[in-house]
């Protein structure tokens, strides 16, 4: 049975490998060594190599593990941090080799957010991915606990220490998954609510440390906790925004992304990034400072992807003018015309109010109302429309099709009608009427 080293201090060496070719290796690992010291960890030294691809057993291959073994007796460093995924039995192997613990990139990440989640419901999701990811990694790490042995007397409880510590998880895991499944309930019922009084739901989305915090604290006068470092802020705070009279729009300050999210980490958060795969618009904040800029922009655009969010219309907002060498007086004139792009500093003010105004206005007319003509097949739609508290009225057609008048934010209602395979246009056969048109043509007949 593997025993894992004896070693609790922060002083790292990292690992940052060049797997098959790479260009913007420096880019990641320069990030990396970020990640590490917003883990409160100190750099040692970093190890670098290229390899065409991982090794089986120790990643790095033999060689460039007796280095990294050199390099952890020379420093007395306590922790080797890989900036790759290793598998279970890679990480074992390599703590074996090189006699001290061994952290991958997920690992890392992990580890920040534990440290950084403040809320109950953050708590609960960290500890969620943080057992996930561990169940995968048992190792003897207590070797006081009985184990099946022979010889009387000496004989354990009928169990494994392992498969003690598997089940333990197991029960762990389902206890935290029924806990976020009150929370996912209670924020459905608010985001329910917001539907029924009109108030859209505004997400801000972006790579960590682009502003989006100090963005969200300009706009809502709030008070989130903001800092020029990497995942400053992880628990997700919802704030009402007033535009206009009687105009309010619900913003959302979320968890910010990272390349190669941990897939624990997209899995348990899966109640917070509803906000965002809910909300009526995002706004994607970018650091305009940022030499990997539209870098950072793709790897946003595949997690919106992965938690099911590319179809949600989204504006970019490029913030951090104020750090550019040449600040334009008007950003438009410089960077040229982007549909719906802002430039702004949340730092300083300027560009925000022009914000502002585009979200009373793209906001002013979001709403559909009238009524629509469904075939008698659309039976799960109109439950969904139900459940949203979106239908006003019904009536039952001649042909047994349906009409219904239904008032709900536009984009919903376009999502909706997508998901059932219908054309949102065709299906709306009139607008603002008090009594149905009268016809008996299903819609599946115009489709």
């Amino acid at each position: 049975m593997f025993e894992r080293p004896d070693s609790t201090g922060d002083r790292a060496i990292l690992v940052a490998l060049t797997i098959g070719g790479n260009p913007d290796i420096e880019a990641q690992v320069a990030e990396f060594e970020e990640l590490v010291r917003s883990a409160g960890a100190e750099v040692l030294a970093v190890i670098r190599g290229p390899r065409d691809r991982p090794h089986p057993r120790l990643f790095a291959g033999a060689g460039k593990a007796d280095e990294i073994r050199a390099a952890v007796e020379a420093h007395a460093a306590d922790v080797v941090i890989f900036n790759h995924a290793l598998s279970p039995s890679q990480e074992r192997n390599l703590e074996r080799h090189l006699q001290c613990r061994v952290l991958d990139r997920s690992g890392l990440i992990l580890d920040i957010f534990a440290q950084r989640a403040r809320s109950h419901e953050g708590k609960l999701q960290v500890e969620l991915a943080q057992l996930r990811h561990m169940s995968t990694r048992l190792v003897r790490g207590w070797t006081h606990l009985e184990r099946q042995k022979g010889g009387i007397g000496l004989r354990g409880p009928g169990e494994t220490q392992l498969e003690t510590d598997r089940r333990l998880l197991a029960a762990r895991i389902k206890h935290i998954e029924r806990r976020l499944e009150k929370v996912e309930r209670t924020r459905e019922q608010g985001r329910q609510a917001r539907l029924r009084n009109e108030i859209p739901t505004v997400s801000l989305v972006g790579y960590t440390n682009a502003g989006k915090s100090t963005l969200f604290n300009r706009l809502t006068h709030a008070d989130v906790y903001e800092a020029d470092q990497l995942f400053a802020t992880l628990d997700p705070t919802l704030r009402r925004l007033d535009l206009a009279p009687h105009q309010s729009l619900i913003l959302a300050d979320t968890v910010g992304f990272v390349r190669d999210l941990p897939h624990e980490l997209v899995a348990a958060f899966k109640a917070t990034l509803t906000e965002t795969r809910e909300a009526a618009l995002l706004l994607h904040v970018i650091d305009a400072a940022d030499p990997e800029r539209e870098a950072r922009i793709e790897q946003v655009e595949a997690v919106l992807a992965e938690i099911g969010a590319e179809d949600v219309p989204c504006w970019r907002v490029y913030n951090k003018i104020d750090q550019l060498e040449h600040a334009p007086a008007e950003p438009a004139e410089r960077f040229g015309s982007e549909d719906n792009a802002f430039w702004l500093s949340a730092h300083t003010g300027e560009g925000v109010e022009r914000l502002e105004q585009c979200l009373a206005e793209y906001f002013t007319e979001a709403m559909t109302r009238g009524w629509i003509a469904l075939p008698a097949s659309a039976g799960r739609l109109r439950a969904r429309l139900y459940a949203e508290k979106a239908v006003e009225a019904e009536q039952t057609a001649e042909d047994g099709g349906l009409r219904l008048r239904v008032h709900l934010p536009a984009r919903r209602y376009r999502q909706l009608l997508g998901e059932a395979g219908l054309d949102p246009e065709t299906a709306l056969i009139e607008q603002d009427t008090t009594e149905p048109p009268q016809h008996s043509t299903a819609v599946g007949s115009w489709l």
